[in-house]
């Protein structure tokens, strides 16, 4: 513009006219428009948190699998694309998308719009005499295009803290994911084969790749046959920064579990599943082996040997104390009427869930009340053996205790509580208000149904739950939870407790969980049941993925991949 500028006042000057008033004219026309405009004064944080609008999934941080992790509202590979295509626009923009494209990188078999149609039908026309060949594995090629990437520019390997794929791509691709995972330092996480968690030799270069590239890695899990590599760990002092452990099946001595559990300083969460030879004494104290870590979650399954006793001596340290917020107890040796003996000493935890299966009734010696101050959610899954009375299960006198304790205020933070008991509500539904049968059929006491047993909100000396409870109940054969919601009577509003229908949960939220295609807020579908005892939602017609260049049919310049 200032060369066409230039000559335009040279022409002037030539036939005559006063080079000031062309200078004056010059300098009063418009300037010309800035390129970029006001986005190129936004921060670099500003723009990142911009992108995050635009490709929803790279703020996943979490470590769960690609098929564990989806978004229902967004096709993930368009959102990757349309990000993309952010960063071809300017430098500043280049370098805040690339920061996000190669923090979580996902790799999906397919796209979830009307884009997949038109690809699927591209991968198959190899030529033009050829319009009906083999399809390439689309998967393969994006892992293939990827580790080009970032073995040529090492500066966006460094960026890669997440790495996710298809459960296929990671099992047959398994040296293409060696020569990824060697390039990239800073990996914390990385979708692997099942074979790489129980030895199998055919991931050894892949295991040697992570094993000396990787030392970020958070998360792994040993399963059975992989007791070999689990030993090394213990005198190699590999990833030194891992925060979740699964240990399933691994026959291994418990010192050398704790020497191996003695390696990881930022431990926090860990999983022990199918360990014959742990007991009690794992959790004692001695001078011989390091002591059993201090965890924020843990979680114990198919332990027999595991009891309240050694549950206890955990607990009566102090760092422990502090620690825990979670405990899952699945089918182990601490049974649900020694949980009293080990709740009282865990001040912080929240969560606690307990699955067993009893052969006979709740003693009948006094036994206290389950009492916890902190705990928010409960999951109490007892149920009986098959070889007990069907008409009599010992399970439902458990349920009584459990009951008894809710009603006398020891759980008085509990919200959520989870039971195989279909007639645990009746046990816990508030007094009947006198001649509330007579003014209607909705004010029907909820007594009818099962006249047999009686409310324990009535009974004297039980002051009852003192905040909202959420009670999800449902018996052995049923898939979904039943929701029954019970208010305590309010002392300063006068007003008497109260207890929701047991109706079926629904898994559609209409503001959080719908995507667009059941019509935005104002909802238009219709529910039938499924035979299962709960229901199926149809959704409202011309809804999909919402508006992207991405996925508009005949976009330009994409290639077959997508």
């Amino acid at each position: 513009m200032r060369i066409i500028n230039h000559i335009r006042s040279r022409s002037k000057i030539k036939n005559g006219n006063d080079p000031q008033e062309c200078k004056a004219s010059t300098l009063s026309s418009p300037p010309p428009h800035w390129r970029g405009g006001p986005l190129k004064l936004l921060p670099a944080n500003v723009l990142e948190r911009l992108f995050t609008f635009v490709c929803p999934h790279v703020r996943d941080e979490s470590y769960a699998a690609s098929e564990n992790y989806m978004m229902d509202s967004s096709c993930m590979p368009c959102d990757a694309l349309d990000l993309a295509h952010c960063a071809l626009v300017c430098r500043q923009w280049a370098q805040a998308a690339q920061a996000l494209l190669y923090h979580s990188v996902r790799i999906d078999a397919v796209h979830y719009c009307q884009r997949e149609y038109d690809l699927a039908a591209k991968r198959k026309r190899h030529s033009f005499f050829e319009r009906n060949g083999e399809p390439k594995d689309a998967p393969q090629e994006r892992l293939q295009h990827f580790s080009r990437t970032v073995r040529e520019r090492p500066h966006l390997g460094v960026l890669v803290q997440y790495f996710k794929m298809p459960y296929m791509t990671r099992e047959t691709c398994k040296s293409d994911l060696a020569r990824t995972v060697s390039v990239l330092p800073n990996l914390r996480y990385v979708d692997l084969p099942e074979g790489f968690y129980n030895g199998d030799p055919s991931t050894m270069t892949l295991r040697q790749a992570l094993q000396h590239r990787c030392p970020e890695i958070r998360k792994m899990k040993y399963l059975a046959g992989a007791e070999e590599n689990f030993t090394v760990l213990g005198q190699t002092r590999q990833w030194q920064y891992l925060e979740i452990l699964e240990i399933s099946g691994l026959r291994v001595e418990p010192s050398t579990l704790l020497y191996v559990l003695g390696s990881f300083p930022t431990l926090h969460e860990l999983t022990l599943a199918n360990i014959p030879s742990l007991d009690d004494d794992a959790f004692s104290q001695n001078t011989v082996t390091p002591p059993f870590p201090a965890l924020h979650t843990l979680v114990l399954e198919n332990l027999p040997n595991i009891s309240a006793q050694g549950l206890t001596m955990y607990l009566s340290r102090p760092d422990v104390r502090g620690n825990l917020t979670a405990l899952t107890l699945a089918n182990t040796g601490t049974s649900p009427e020694t949980l009293h003996h080990f709740l009282r000493q865990a001040p912080y935890l929240t969560s606690l869930s307990i699955s067993s299966t009893v052969t006979r009734s709740f003693p009948l010696i006094p036994i206290p009340p389950l009492s916890s101050k902190s705990l928010q959610s409960l999951h109490f899954e007892i149920l009986s053996a098959r070889s007990s009375t069907p008409t009599n299960p010992p399970s439902e006198t458990y349920y009584s205790y459990l009951s008894t304790s809710l009603l006398s205020g020891a759980l008085p933070s509990l919200t959520s509580l989870y039971a195989l008991s279909p007639t645990l509500p009746l046990l816990l539904s508030p007094p009947t208000a006198p001649f509330a049968n007579q003014s209607g059929p909705r004010s029907a006491p909820l007594t009818s149904q099962y006249p047999a047993q009686q409310s324990s909100f009535s009974q004297p000396g039980y002051p009852g739950h003192p905040s909202e409870l959420s009670l999800y109940t449902k018996s052995a054969p049923e898939l979904e939870w039943n929701l029954t919601v019970i208010t305590p009577p309010s002392v300063s509003n006068d007003r008497r407790g109260s207890m929701t229908a047991t109706r079926p949960v629904s898994l559609y939220n209409q503001s959080a969980s719908l995507s667009d295609a059941w019509g935005g807020k104002n909802r238009d579908s219709t529910l039938v049941g499924n035979g299962f005892g709960g229901f199926l939602a149809v959704p409202a017609e011309g809804g999909g993925r919402p508006g992207s260049s991405s996925g508009k049919k005949g976009a330009k310049g994409e290639g077959w991949m997508g």
